[in-house]
Protein backbone atom coordinates (compact mmCIF):
# COMPACT_ATOMS: atom_id res chain seq x y z
CA UNK A 1 0.00 0.00 0.00
CA UNK A 2 3.18 1.98 0.39
CA UNK A 3 4.19 1.91 -2.69
CA UNK A 4 0.89 2.88 -4.36
CA UNK A 5 1.02 5.76 -2.00
CA UNK A 6 4.18 6.50 -3.18
CA UNK A 7 3.89 5.80 -6.80
CA UNK A 8 0.50 8.09 -6.74
CA UNK A 9 2.64 10.56 -5.45
CA UNK A 10 5.62 10.48 -7.52
CA UNK A 11 2.68 10.55 -10.88
CA UNK A 12 0.86 13.64 -9.40
CA UNK A 13 4.51 15.52 -8.77
CA UNK A 14 5.47 14.09 -12.17
CA UNK A 15 1.67 15.97 -14.14
CA UNK A 16 2.55 18.85 -12.00
CA UNK A 17 6.43 19.25 -13.02
CA UNK A 18 6.87 19.63 -16.56
CA UNK A 19 10.61 19.94 -17.53
CA UNK A 20 11.99 20.02 -13.81
CA UNK A 21 9.25 23.72 -14.18
CA UNK A 22 6.55 23.13 -11.49
CA UNK A 23 3.48 23.48 -14.27
CA UNK A 24 0.55 24.77 -12.09
CA UNK A 25 2.49 27.46 -10.00
CA UNK A 26 3.88 28.72 -13.58
CA UNK A 27 0.89 29.00 -14.81
CA UNK A 28 -0.66 31.08 -11.86
CA UNK A 29 1.73 33.36 -11.77
CA UNK A 30 1.32 34.00 -15.89
CA UNK A 31 -2.30 34.37 -15.10
CA UNK A 32 -1.77 36.73 -12.63
CA UNK A 33 0.08 38.86 -14.57
CA UNK A 34 -2.25 38.36 -17.51
CA UNK A 35 -4.89 39.73 -15.17
CA UNK A 36 -2.45 42.74 -13.77
CA UNK A 37 -1.58 43.27 -17.85
CA UNK A 38 -5.79 43.48 -18.24
CA UNK A 39 -6.29 46.04 -15.23
CA UNK A 40 -3.60 48.40 -16.07
CA UNK A 41 -4.96 48.59 -19.94
CA UNK A 42 -8.07 49.40 -18.29
CA UNK A 43 -6.69 52.10 -15.86
CA UNK A 44 -5.09 53.48 -19.41
CA UNK A 45 -7.89 53.85 -20.94
CA UNK A 46 -9.72 56.04 -17.98
CA UNK A 47 -6.11 58.42 -17.47
CA UNK A 48 -6.90 59.00 -21.26
CA UNK A 49 -10.72 59.43 -20.77
CA UNK A 50 -9.76 61.89 -18.17
CA UNK A 51 -7.58 63.61 -20.25
CA UNK A 52 -9.67 64.30 -22.94
CA UNK A 53 -12.34 65.55 -20.03
CA UNK A 54 -10.16 68.35 -19.19
CA UNK A 55 -9.30 68.96 -22.73
CA UNK A 56 -12.89 69.63 -23.66
CA UNK A 57 -13.04 71.87 -21.05
CA UNK A 58 -10.19 73.78 -22.03
CA UNK A 59 -7.11 72.46 -20.16
CA UNK A 60 -3.70 72.04 -21.74
CA UNK A 61 -3.15 68.10 -21.22
CA UNK A 62 0.89 68.62 -22.51
CA UNK A 63 1.02 71.04 -19.22
CA UNK A 64 -1.04 68.47 -16.92
CA UNK A 65 1.10 65.88 -18.00
CA UNK A 66 4.11 67.94 -17.12
CA UNK A 67 2.71 68.02 -13.65
CA UNK A 68 1.60 64.46 -12.94
CA UNK A 69 5.04 64.17 -13.75
CA UNK A 70 6.44 66.84 -11.68
CA UNK A 71 4.33 66.02 -8.55
CA UNK A 72 6.02 62.46 -8.51
CA UNK A 73 9.29 63.63 -7.95
CA UNK A 74 10.92 64.03 -4.75
CA UNK A 75 11.08 67.69 -3.99
CA UNK A 76 14.75 67.66 -3.25
CA UNK A 77 15.28 66.45 -6.82
CA UNK A 78 12.29 69.27 -8.48
CA UNK A 79 14.18 71.86 -6.38
CA UNK A 80 17.58 71.14 -7.99
CA UNK A 81 15.66 70.27 -11.59
CA UNK A 82 14.53 73.98 -11.38
CA UNK A 83 17.45 75.58 -10.46
CA UNK A 84 19.22 73.93 -13.29
CA UNK A 85 16.52 75.02 -15.40
CA UNK A 86 17.18 78.46 -14.70
CA UNK A 87 21.02 78.46 -15.10
CA UNK A 88 20.12 77.12 -18.36
CA UNK A 89 17.56 79.55 -19.35
CA UNK A 90 20.11 82.77 -18.19
CA UNK A 91 22.64 80.97 -20.07
CA UNK A 92 20.21 80.81 -23.35
CA UNK A 93 18.82 84.47 -22.59
CA UNK A 94 15.26 82.91 -22.31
Amino acid sequence: MTDTTTETAATTTTTNDVGGIAADQLRSFIERIERLEEEKENLSNDIRDVYAEAKSTGFDTKIMRQLVRLRKMDRDDLAEQDEILELYRRAVNV
